[in-house]
């Protein structure tokens, strides 16, 4: 008899997202729109604390496409994108006819790096293609380095659209990630830090700029009796349905990241005898990362020639999920071809990386199996 999966992040309810959809159903609110969007909204609003504005939206992938449009990114324009990120920080470019510019990581944050970046941002202007666009990625919850990357934006005026699927509840210097961005992305996927089953919101300066994205979520209605339409819109909106449950998950984000962080110590526990592991952590006091994903990587050379694939396939073996680190935008088929800048950060960060369990659901059993077969690896 198999052991039960130990699955790498699964989605973990708290009680209250039932009372939010009974409420939804007894006022037969069972459709797009409704009280719990709204409130869902606010909830992050305040959450976030930066006088931003919140549309609840479909999915993360969704708001990435808004914000490129709300950009202004049209055919034939490029746009920077992070190459080491999941492929749907970088397919809405696509949507739009543009082109991606892929750029590398730097090693402290695994995030886009500063000196690629520029260097891309020249050699794009030069050849008469001025970025519209950086995309900067939150990778598996670690913010960016927010600072340069901001500055190397302004000095170029060139906007950022902040992706923070990954990072809702980490902050750079106090301030919540999701507010970086001139607009900014998050995900409520269900094997996120908090998850409306499948969900994304777009986060904005100005209200003009979050009615201007719910307007086109709900297929771009014109304000008539009639359906009139003089842009082309999308079904993008939240249902009120998902949103009671984003309500209830709203009420337990802090415990959520409190425990992901306290996984992540217990990787720094297991793994702090052994030489050729780094476990992905903060650089310094600056970063606050939720540690969605617990990440390490293995040096083989100093460990007797076994790699992270090995220890996958091994944990695989015991029923335990994990995954490797995601493959670099630059090296996905889709993509032959795009513009590349920098080293091989990210290729070797892909080649030497592993996500391991996170959950914040994780029992201490889970947690024994999981240490017992690291051990034996």
């Amino acid at each position: 008899m198999s052991l039960p999966k130990i699955w790498l992040s699964s989605p973990h309810m708290g009680g209250n997202e039932q009372k939010y959809i009974k409420e939804a159903f007894d006022a037969n609110w069972v459709a797009p729109l409704g009280p719990n969007v709204t409130g869902f909204e606010l909830d992050l609003e305040n959450y976030l604390d930066q006088n931003v504005f919140v549309g609840a939206l479909s999915s993360g992938t969704a708001a990435i496409h808004l914000g490129l449009i709300l950009l202004n990114v049209k055919s034939g324009d490029e746009v920077i994108c992070q190459s080491m990120t999941f492929s749907a920080s970088a397919n809405p470019i696509v949507y739009q006819g543009a082109t991606p510019v892929f750029v590398d990581s730097e090693s402290d944050t695994w995030n886009i790096c500063p000196n690629a970046l520029e260097e891309a941002i020249k050699d794009r202007i030069l050849k008469g293609k001025k970025p519209k666009a950086i995309i900067a990625v939150h990778l598996y919850g670690m913010p960016y380095k927010v600072d340069e990357i901001r500055s190397i934006a302004n000095k170029y005026e060139i906007p950022i659209l902040e992706d923070s699927a990954e990072a809702l509840g980490s902050s750079y210097k106090n301030q919540k990630c999701g507010t970086f961005g001139d607009i900014s992305v998050l995900s409520f996927n269900g094997n996120k830090i908090i998850t409306t089953s499948g969900g994304g919101a777009i986060v904005t300066k100005t209200k003009e700029l979050k009615e201007k994205a719910v307007f086109l979520a709900t297929q771009a209605r014109d304000n008539a009796p009639h359906y009139q339409h003089s842009e082309i819109g999308y079904n993008y909106r939240m249902s009120n349905i998902c949103a009671g449950i984003g309500r209830g998950q709203m009420e337990i984000l802090d415990n959520h990241v409190a425990k992901r962080r306290a996984m992540h110590d217990f990787y720094i526990e297991i793994f702090k005898q052994k030489e050729s592991v780094t476990v992905f952590s903060e650089i310094n006091e600056d970063y606050f990362s939720n540690h969605w994903l617990s990440a390490i990587t293995i040096d083989s050379e100093k460990n007797n020639g076994k790699s992270s694939e090995e220890l996958r396939l091994l944990l695989d073996k015991e029923n335990i999920e994990s995954r490797p680190l995601w493959k670099p935008m630059h090296l996905q088929p889709v993509f032959c071809g795009a513009p590349y800048y920098g080293g091989s950060v990210s290729e070797k960060l892909f080649e030497q990386g592993l996500c391991l369990p996170s959950g914040s659901n994780l029992s201490t059993d889970d947690k024994d199996r999981i240490e017992s077969c690291i051990n034996k690896f």
